[in-house]
């Protein structure tokens, strides 16, 4: 059965494919899955309808046949279990590829998130400036261990998995904040991901629901 997932209906991030959708989106381009986007706005998120597939009233949601499932990495782990193309052979080979899936939203993503939002909410307040290179310290602290693990690798472990997806995804973040520039070996590692087919149609894709909005909608 065709999957479907739900992805914003005026992405606060104007079509840059930073909005957990292309996530997902990059997955299924990745394993030739063929899939709908049903969009919401922000009010339908909060609507009882869509909290039954997204408690927390977010996206992305992936719907196919009686399964519903909420959260990026879940649904691409679901992704990668059910298609070939982005999870080893090799048993271990397959936990190392999750494992790395786990380590970019758990370990790598959070300051970098923090990081963000500070520039969005906080800009205005007395600490901001102070607060700043604290947090830069903590990005840079795991992008460190990040750039030493991957070394001169093509990929994090051997060949390209959900783990280099999802990693490709959190550090694109960064872009244009003049952090990652200072990791050579990762920013190439981003632009690798970036240059995959599968990676250009998903952002088309969902550069396209941007594109296809009125000014000023």
């Amino acid at each position: 059965m065709r999957p479907a997932i739900t992805a914003f209906e005026s992405s606060p991030d104007q079509g840059r494919g930073l909005a957990r959708d292309m996530r997902v989106r990059w997955a299924l381009e990745e394993v030739g899955q063929a899939y709908d986007v049903r969009l919401v706005s922000f009010s339908a998120m909060k609507e009882p309808a869509h909290r039954r597939l997204h408690p927390f009233g977010q996206i992305p949601t992936y719907e196919e046949g009686d399964l519903a499932l909420f959260e990026s990495g879940a649904i691409i782990l679901h992704i990668a279990e059910h298609h070939v193309g982005l999870l080893p052979d090799d048993a271990n080979a397959r936990m190392r590829a999750i494992a790395w899936m786990f380590a970019a939203l758990n370990t790598v993503e959070p300051p970098i998130v923090e990081r963000e939002q500070v520039s969005y909410l906080e800009r205005d307040k007395t600490w901001y400036e102070a607060r700043l290179p604290l947090l830069d310290n903590r990005v840079r602290n795991r992008l460190d261990d990040l750039s030493i693990r991957l070394g001169d690798g093509e990929w994090l472990d051997n060949g390209f998995s959900a783990g280099d997806l999802m990693m490709v995804m959190v550090l694109r973040r960064l872009e244009g904040k003049g952090i990652l520039e200072d990791y050579p070996n990762l920013s190439t590692y981003m632009a690798r991901g970036q240059a995959r087919p599968a990676y250009k149609r998903a952002f088309d894709d969902q550069l396209a629901v941007f594109a296809s909005k009125p000014t000023g909608a």
